[in-house]
């Protein structure tokens, strides 16, 4: 699968922003998905993932009550919507997909990336 994530930019902070992750192919809906993102100098930080029907999501300790991960799968898509962003949140946001159910599996598939800047 290809994944490619959009609708970063330049927001304040208390803005939302929402991104989005296209995906090619047509087993979209076999894949769990996830966010990370990786702020400079610094090592990549899990944002959330949700199952392959969208029914269970998890997040990291520091976006929980801010961000929200979906999917449509009739789309191809997932989505990640950000909340009350914080100059902190400013990254490089990655999707990703695996086939493993297991939370210790690692991501098979990367999309390119897309970037977030929080001023303050």
């Amino acid at each position: 699968v290809q994944l490619q994530a959009s609708g970063g930019g330049l927001v304040q902070a208390g803005d939302s922003l929402r991104l989005s992750c296209a995906a090619s192919g047509r087993t979209f809906s076999t894949y769990v998905m996830g966010w990370f993102r990786q702020a400079p100098g610094k090592d990549r930080e899990f944002v959330g993932t949700i199952s392959k029907t969208g029914g269970t999501t998890y997040y990291g300790d520091s976006m929980k009550g801010r961000f929200t991960i979906s999917r449509d799968n009739a789309k191809n898509a997932v989505y990640l919507q950000m909340n009350s962003l914080k100059p902190e949140d400013t990254a490089v946001y990655y999707c990703a997909a695996k086939n493993s159910l297991l939370a210790t599996a690692p991501y098979d598939y990367w999309g390119q990336g897309t970037l977030v800047t929080v001023s303050s």
